[in-house]
């Protein structure tokens, strides 16, 4: 599938929505937005919600609204103009040019957004169910993700030493994600004490002693996986492994339980069954167990009360935790199962068994 091919496919769900709320024009400004758009652009030099060109659909046509300073850029290395999208750039300092041009575009006023404005509706939570089932060049480029970011997290993990610090740790999955022309949504590390208790670690200075945990989220073209590793300098206590082997279980009945059709929170009341089961119930309201992945770190984080249904082609990182391990990993959900996004490259593997099938996850990494 050619890029030109999979923005038909992407502009006809646009449209539709178009069409289905009484609009004459949608206009896309978020990062993770423009990156689905625009099949797998960068519309930012820092990573947040927004970005510095936003991109125009009408009924008929399709234009980028942004400034000088961006348009070389989207034009040369986005290539929006050999996409179709005709680029309007304003003057830097001229703050209503963007405003200005949307009106003259779509004269009716009838316009939506993806975030706030003035000229109309903020229809975001409708744009982003259109992402969520990924066309087949966008599956072929998060298996990509996938491997890449697995491979820098696991062997920079594996690179740690006692005395090193959280910091190092995390530094040297950056620089293999730079080099690979990728970036960090998240990135954490927690070592001994601070393991225990802290749900979402930021990297200190502490130095590792015994055992740490590394993981985050990572992106290229847009597209973002997620995964989690650990990395014992002493021998893994039979208590320690009892309790990763169960957080795992969960993990992975919750990928089973992950079904296109199915509600989102069903493998949401599958884990807390195994929880309860297993004496660990107060450990399901430590943490949320995350939820749809794709153009962002989480599209939501599954609750009892999301609305929506799983969907074929859809993403997903599902993190059950319990005080001092986590399991992780992404997956892409497809019509007969799901398929790992990451998986164990470097370090060693176990078995876990859901339903009469063996799955193969990653084990502690046992160094010393």
């Amino acid at each position: 599938m050619t890029r030109k091919e999979e923005l038909r496919i992407k502009l006809d769900r646009v449209r539709t929505l178009m069409s289905s709320l009484e609009f004459d024009g949608v206009f896309l400004k978020r990062q993770d937005d423009f990156s689905w758009l625009s099949c797998g652009g960068q519309n930012y030099i820092g990573w947040g919600d927004m970005g510095l060109c936003g991109l125009l659909v009408t009924q008929d046509k399709t234009y980028a609204v942004t400034n000088v300073i961006e348009e070389p850029r989207m034009r040369e290395e986005e290539q929006l103009e050999e996409l179709g999208f005709k680029i309007h750039a304003g003057a830097w300092q001229d703050t209503g040019f963007e405003a200005r041009t949307l009106k003259s575009l779509v004269p009716s006023g009838r316009i939506a957004f993806d975030y706030t404005h003035d000229l109309g509706p903020n229809i975001e939570g409708e744009i982003k169910k259109l992402r969520l089932s990924l066309t087949k060049s966008e599956i072929e480029r998060m298996r990509k993700v996938g491997i890449m970011a697995t491979l820098a997290l696991e062997e920079a993990a594996v690179s740690v030493r006692p005395g090193d610090t959280e910091i190092e740790a995390i530094k040297r999955i950056a620089n293999a994600l730079y080099d690979q022309d990728m970036m960090s949504t998240s990135l954490m590390c927690a070592a001994d004490d601070r393991l225990m208790k802290y749900r979402h670690a930021i990297a200190t200075p502490t130095k590792i002693k015994e055992r740490f945990q590394i993981g985050g989220n990572m992106r290229k073209w847009g597209l973002t996986v997620c995964l989690t590793r650990y990395v014992n300098f002493v021998p893994v206590t039979d208590e320690l492994r009892k309790q990763y082997r169960l957080n795992q279980l969960i993990d992975t009945t919750m990928m089973v339980n992950t079904v296109v059709g199915r509600a989102y929170h069903e493998p949401l009341k599958a884990a807390q069954k195994l929880y309860d089961e297993h004496g660990y119930g107060d450990e399901f309201l430590k943490h949320h167990l995350g939820g749809p992945i794709g153009y962002a770190n989480r599209d939501y984080r599954v609750d009892f009360n999301l609305p929506g249904t799983i969907q074929e082609n859809q993403g997903f990182c599902w993190n059950p935790s319990i005080t001092g391990t986590k399991s992780e990993d992404t997956i892409l959900v497809r019509k007969d199962g799901f398929e790992f996004i990451t998986r164990p490259i470097v370090f060693p593997k176990n078995e876990v068994v859901v339903d009469g099938k063996t799955f193969i996850r990653s084990d502690i990494l046992e160094k010393f």
